[in-house]
């Protein structure tokens, strides 16, 4: 399969709009008009409750680890670093799909969930560490921005002083180190909010919401 086919499935992996599918054919209602506006797991958190939220992140999640695995397909050898460096692009198709999602008007969420799965499927270690940094955050602020920005930060800090003998390809330690500034960058709002301390709570082991609670 050529690698450029193999971009083009990624995207189109990361296009499916989980939270939109979710929200419209579950709840009733399109989740990017209601809340931040944003078709993720944390405004499916805010707005449809935990259990939803669970779900759609599950979704999000997978798509990125799907998109990763498409690399065997391609004619490189297994963990060479021509095969990580697909597998890097080919989350990051996913990531751009989950963004820019042709199924769903192209209003997308942030990627996160998506990022993460792409991790998940590249180096496992890492991405329960991540899963460990996000939860204790949460539970102690009950903010998926901020829990989300403190596990992007924490990933370069993992890759480069302690999982580094597991992580030599230069590119990886650089998507690492970007990673954190992006999700910093598209948080930037997020962060406006927490700095100002209006910014919204996830009621953790809420119940979903009614339709005209929303």
């Amino acid at each position: 399969m050529t690698i450029a086919l193999l971009l083009v499935l990624a995207y189109l992996i990361g296009s499916v709009p989980t939270a939109v599918w979710v929200s419209k054919f579950i709840y009733g209602i399109d989740i990017r008009e209601h809340g931040s506006g944003n078709a993720g797991a944390t405004n499916a958190f805010r707005i449809l409750g935990t259990k939803a939220g669970v779900w759609v992140m599950t979704g999000d999640m997978m798509k990125g680890f799907l998109a990763v695995k498409l690399a065997f397909f391609s004619p490189f050898l297994v963990l060479s670093e021509p095969f990580v460096n697909l597998q890097i692009f080919l989350g990051l198709a996913a990531v751009l799909g989950h963004i820019f999602p042709i199924w769903a008007e192209f209003r997308g969420g942030k990627g996160i969930a998506t990022l993460f799965g792409m991790i998940l499927s590249i180096h496992p270690i890492v991405a329960l560490s991540l899963v460990l940094v996000f939860m204790l955050m949460l539970v102690l602020t009950r903010y998926v921005s901020l829990s989300s920005i403190t596990a992007s930060i924490a990933f370069p800090l993992l890759i480069l002083f302690i999982f580094n003998a597991h992580a030599q390809e230069l590119s990886y330690r650089l998507f690492a180190i970007s990673v954190a500034f992006l999700v910093v960058l598209t948080h930037h709002k997020n962060i406006g909010r927490l700095i100002n301390g209006n910014e919204s709570k996830v009621p953790l082991f809420r119940k979903k919401r009614h339709h005209s609670d929303v």
